[in-house]
C-alpha cells in the first residue's frame, strides 16, 4: 500500500542566508536603480550663467564651436546737415552655421517670454535675424528719431536657439538677454544660456534643469542613505528588480516614521 503522502514542512532559513538574499536583493535593485538613472542623467539641461556686453560670440554647448554671433552695427547715409539723411544702429543675430535657425517671424528674431517650449516648429528659420534698431534721419527743415524692433527695451527676454553640434546632431536651447536701445546707443546683455543636451528633445525658455534633475527629497529622521533602518527586503522585491528596491525604500520610511512616534 502506498503510505499517504506527508505534509510538506516549512523550511526556516538561518539568519546568516537571510541576510545574504537581502544583501542580494539590494545589489540587483540598486544595479537596477544605476541604469534607470544612466537612462534619466543622459536627458540633462546645461545651463549658463553669464553677464556679458554683447557683441557676443555664442558657443551655447561648449564643443569649441561658435553656434551664433550677436553684433551690433552702424550705418549711415548721407551725412547729417544735407540731405536727406540717415544714420542707423541695428541689433541682430547671425547663425554661424547654416543648418542653425532661431525662432522668430518675418526675418525678426522673436523677444520670447518664460515657459515657451522650443521645438519642431516652422518658426524655427535662419533668416531671423533683425532684433532692434535706432535711427535718426532728416532733410534740412526736419529731423526725427526713433527706436524700433521686438528686442527694443526689453529685460530677461529669451531667444529661441536650434543648433548642430560637433556631432552633427541637432538640438534646442535658449539666451536670455536685457536690451537698452536708445537714439545713438544699444546695450545688449546676455544674461544666461542653455540647451538640452539630447538630440531634438525640446527645452522650454527659463528652465535651467530637467524636472527629475532634484535634489532627493529627506525621508525623515534616521532613514538616509548613509543609515539607513535595516528592513528585510523579500523575494518579492528581488523579482520586482528597481521598483522593487522603491517600495522597500518606502516601508523603511514608514518604519522610520513609527519608530520615531513610539
Amino acid at each position: 500500500m502506498k503510505r499517504p503522502s506527508e505534509p510538506c514542512k516549512t523550511a526556516e532559513l538561518s539568519g546568516s542566508i537571510h541576510r545574504e538574499l537581502n544583501m542580494y536583493a539590494l545589489a540587483a535593485s540598486a544595479a537596477g536603480v544605476s541604469v534607470l538613472a544612466l537612462a534619466q542623467a543622459e536627458a540633462k539641461i546645461i545651463y549658463t550663467p553669464a553677464n556679458r556686453i554683447c557683441s557676443c560670440k555664442l558657443d551655447i554647448n561648449h564643443d569649441g564651436i561658435i553656434d551664433f554671433e550677436i553684433p551690433g552695427n552702424f550705418e549711415m547715409s548721407g551725412r547729417p546737415g544735407r540731405t536727406p539723411w540717415v544714420i542707423s544702429s541695428h541689433l541682430s543675430i547671425s547663425p554661424l552655421n547654416r543648418k542653425n535657425q532661431i525662432w522668430g517671424y518675418n526675418g525678426a528674431a522673436s523677444a520670447l517670454s518664460s515657459g515657451v517650449r522650443l521645438g519642431t516648429s516652422p518658426k524655427f528659420k535662419n533668416n531671423h535675424n533683425f532684433m532692434a534698431e535706432w535711427f535718426q534721419q532728416g532733410t534740412s527743415h526736419t529731423t526725427n528719431s526713433g527706436v524700433d524692433g521686438p528686442w527694443a527695451n526689453v529685460q530677461n527676454r529669451y531667444l529661441g536657439l536650434k543648433f548642430i553640434s560637433v556631432k552633427g546632431q541637432m538640438h534646442y536651447g535658449w539666451a536670455r538677454l536685457n536690451v537698452s536701445v536708445k537714439v545713438g546707443n544699444i546695450t545688449s546683455t546676455l544674461t544666461g544660456y542653455a540647451y538640452e543636451t539630447i538630440p531634438n528633445k525640446p527645452i522650454i525658455t527659463g528652465k535651467t534643469k530637467e524636472p527629475n534633475d532634484t535634489e532627493q527629497d529627506d525621508p525623515g529622521p534616521g532613514a538616509t542613505l548613509t543609515n539607513p533602518i535595516p528592513h528585510p527586503a523579500s523575494l518579492g522585491s528581488l523579482a520586482m528588480g528597481a521598483p522593487g528596491l522603491s517600495i522597500w525604500r518606502r516601508k523603511e520610511v514608514v518604519g522610520a516614521t513609527v519608530g520615531s512616534s513610539s
